[in-house]
């Protein structure tokens, strides 16, 4: 009679007797005991608190075309200050503005421009004569309609060739005039000042 099933039957038994003792003694080692008082208790129902840099801020608040005059004073003083507010106006900035260095900044723009007395159109309009000129009536020359529609409410005083030149395309969205803008008010400045003289008779200043 074979002996081989006993051997199977004896190892199986010394396998599961291993497993049980070291499962028992891991048990002892790593026995884990309860706390008496939790260290620390977690609120599910309190709601979660909003760190003061991530709250939001109070909204601005548009001053009121409808209110009384002292609530709308009130309101324009509250609300916060327009972008750029503490750019000189440029009637302040042509006082002190220097004619040959706007004949500099100028350069940037002979690609497309002609300052000459004959008013000659190039790329774009010539410049003789722009200041107090009407926008899009340069004859000659082709406009886009953003320009001429801009035309029809818009002089070219310095005031808006300030801003104009700031930045084209955000002034007059669909123009020709492919330039990203004079960013530095000094600089615009001496150019307006040296556009002013680009005539025979050049406009009073403001």
């Amino acid at each position: 009679m074979s002996l081989q099933p006993n051997k199977i039957l004896g190892a199986v038994l010394a396998v599961a007797v291993v497993a049980f003792a070291i499962d028992f003694v891991s048990d002892q080692i790593f026995a884990k005991q309860d706390l008496k008082t939790p260290g620390y208790v977690v609120d599910m129902n309190a709601a979660p608190a909003v760190a003061a840099t991530e709250a939001p801020a109070p909204a601005a608040v548009a001053p009121d075309p409808n209110a009384p005059a002292a609530v709308a004073t009130q309101q324009a003083a509250a609300a916060p200050a327009a972008a750029g507010s503490d750019v000189a106006p440029i009637a302040d900035r042509l006082k002190a503005a220097d004619v040959a260095a706007g004949e500099k900044t100028s350069k940037v723009c002979t690609a497309c421009h002609s300052f000459a007395d004959s008013g000659a159109n190039k790329v774009g309009p010539g410049l003789w004569e722009v200041v107090n000129r009407k926008p899009g009536t340069h004859e000659g020359f082709k406009y886009s309609p953003a320009m001429v529609t801009f035309g029809e409410t818009h002089t070219w005083d310095y005031a808006t060739l300030d801003i104009y030149l700031t930045n084209p395309k955000t002034e007059v969205p669909g123009n020709k005039m492919a330039f990203a803008g004079v960013k530095k008010p000094e600089d615009r400045a001496n150019l307006i000042a040296y556009l002013r003289s680009l005539s025979a008779n050049p406009a009073p200043l403001p």
